[in-house]
């Protein structure tokens, strides 16, 4: 849960993020940011903040923001159907990004959030530079997390349920509440 005081901040952040990336972006595009902190409450540790560009029935294009040291949770994409599951190519833009997956442990820049050392499982960091891109299968498991500059992802993938999307700590829910202010 977080309060739409944070939600405004976390928004502003993030369209500081997409300028920086010296992305165009239209007013209303600008106010529509989805602010997810996966139910944790502890939007500055964990969370991301996501501009859908396309959203079809075949086709997903996003925008993810995060913040300095901001972590999107270990994730993967489940089948659905007859469907295997969403697939996503992941581009690097601007700022710092340590993507996390399968592998022998390498963690060297980022860090495991304090007391989740459990629900982080993948410990094969790699370090993209603007212009790289990596792919995940349907089903890989995979985390992000941004360096001190904060970071800006385009997320390109087949159609995305992300409400569908199952996650390695159980405490995650993948829809945001915005508490009332008093």
């Amino acid at each position: 849960m977080i309060t739409h005081q944070e939600q405004q901040r976390a928004i502003a952040a993030a369209n500081e993020l997409y300028q920086r990336a010296g992305l165009l972006l239209r007013e209303d595009e600008r106010r529509s940011v989805e602010v997810a902190d996966f139910g944790l409450s502890n939007l500055r540790s964990e969370g991301a903040q996501i501009l859908t560009l396309v959203q079809t029935g075949r086709l997903g294009v996003k925008l993810l923001a995060l913040t300095p040291h901001q972590t999107l949770p270990e994730h993967w994409h489940p089948p659905v159907g007859d469907d295997p599951g969403k697939e996503e190519t992941v581009r690097h833009l601007f700022g710092d990004i340590y993507v996390y997956v399968a592998g022998p442990d390498t963690l060297t820049h980022g860090f495991i959030p304090e007391g989740k050392d459990a629900v982080y499982t993948l410990r094969h960091e790699l370090v993209p530079q603007p212009g790289d891109q990596l792919t995940f299968s349907p089903g890989e498991k995979h985390w992000f997390q941004a360096g001190p500059l904060g970071a800006v992802l385009y997320s390109f993938s087949t159609v995305a349920r992300d409400i569908l999307d199952q996650f390695t700590d159980p405490a995650v829910q993948r829809q945001t509440v915005i508490a009332d202010e008093e």
